[in-house]
């Protein structure tokens, strides 16, 4: 009987890990403002700065994660003056990263001064950490604190330890998001020949500019 309870008690943390699993990579997919920032790295620098990047946001998961089991997070979802303060610290991060883009590909790039695909050096490779970055983008989204106090606590088995579930949800949304974000900056490298070329670099760019300075309105604007 013990044994069959045991192996009933796998099954069951399995199956809540599983659909935990499904839902963090729903969320995960969701484009946001890790996706754009990454976009920006990978056309203003290169590939080998956007997957920086994602290790910077990825980085940035794992801090929110420690400050959830620290319990810092949660005063921080509870408190409407400092969670304001910070949506706009990043709501201001997210408009200062667009409109750095914009003033970049403001201009036509001249012929033969575009990167080489693959190329990981260029004009703008040498603006900023591509690991600050992304850690300070993810750092400064109050939405995760809400996430992981919010929305986490359900999806952990009950079976198991509480911070022990927690730390291995965060560990586990850190993975889908190196694993889709990287993908994501491997996919644009792909396609370098064609995002390389200046007119098509401008353009998005200039797209990528707008959407973060859209994103950071919209993080501003938000009421909670």
């Amino acid at each position: 009987m013990s044994d069959s309870s045991g192996l009933r008690e796998a099954g069951g943390v399995l199956t809540q890990l599983v659909a935990a699993t499904g839902v963090l990579g729903l969320l995960t997919v969701v484009p946001g403002p890790d996706m754009a920032v990454v976009t920006r790295r990978a056309l203003t620098a290169g590939p080998g700065d956007a997957l920086r990047t994602v290790g910077g946001i990825a980085t940035g998961l794992l801090v929110w994660g420690a400050l959830t089991a620290a319990g810092l997070a949660g005063v921080l979802a509870a408190s409407p003056t400092a969670y304001l303060a910070v949506r706009l610290l990043g709501a201001g991060y997210l408009v200062f990263l667009g409109a750095q883009s914009l003033w970049q590909h403001r201009r036509p790039v001249p012929a033969g001064h575009g990167n080489a695909p693959g190329q990981d050096a260029g004009p703008a490779a040498a603006v900023g950490s591509p690991w600050r970055t992304g850690l300070v983008s993810n750092v400064l989204n109050p939405k995760i604190a809400v996430f992981y106090t919010g929305l986490l606590p359900t999806l952990a088995p009950p079976r198991l330890p509480a911070v022990w579930a927690m730390t291995l949800l965060v560990l586990l949304h850190t993975v889908l998001t190196l694993a889709w974000l990287g993908g994501y900056a491997l996919l644009l490298a792909k396609a370098g020949p064609v995002l390389h070329r200046p007119r098509i670099q401008r353009a998005l760019g200039r797209t990528t500019g707008v959407t973060l300075i859209g994103l950071g309105l919209a993080v501003a604007a938000a009421s909670g």
